[in-house]
């Protein structure tokens, strides 16, 4: 049985009939067609499908579509603007926190999260607020400092405003 689901995406208003059975990150790669979100362990445990709902961080995979019904929910594909990177895609550019790629989307939705709701965490903060996206490439190490830089990135960007 399908029913209709209101939502905002990447701050596009979207109208879609879905099944109630469809995970949210099957409707963005499949309905929507923003495959930048990836599909890992299919059980929450990886982080690779990581988006914002509401501004806050979420595992698309363990989420159905329609308990977004009304919300905002925001992909990796939201954070450039015209092509220009963001302070934390800037951050895993800069700080090579990206090895194989495959799950910075994910981290850089997590590491959006968490900056969003606390603009300059120390290393203790970042690790936990980091810990439930998995990297199978690095230690760790350059994806905290991208995470840093990026803080003192939107620190920087917000005094010269």
């Amino acid at each position: 049985m399908k029913s209709l689901l209101s939502l905002r995406v990447n701050g596009r208003q979207r109208d879609d009939a879905v099944s109630g059975n469809l995970l949210l990150v099957d409707y963005l790669r499949e309905v929507v067609g923003l495959t930048g979100t990836k599909i890992g362990c299919d059980g929450g445990e990886c982080g690779l499908c990581t988006v914002l709902v509401d501004g806050k961080a979420q595992h698309a995979c363990l989420t159905l579509a329609g308990s977004c019904d009304g919300a905002s929910v925001e992909t990796i594909e939201s954070l450039s603007d015209g092509g220009r990177l963001n302070a934390i895609q800037r951050g895993f550019h800069e700080k090579l926190g990206a090895q194989c790629g495959f799950c910075t989307p994910g981290m850089v939705m997590a590491a959006e999260g968490l900056l969003r709701t606390n603009p300059d965490p120390d290393e203790a903060t970042i690790r936990t607020e980091m810990a439930s996206n998995i990297c199978r490439c690095t230690g760790y190490v350059k994806i905290i400092e991208a995470v840093r830089f990026a803080a003192d990135e939107l620190k920087s960007e917000t005094e010269a405003a």
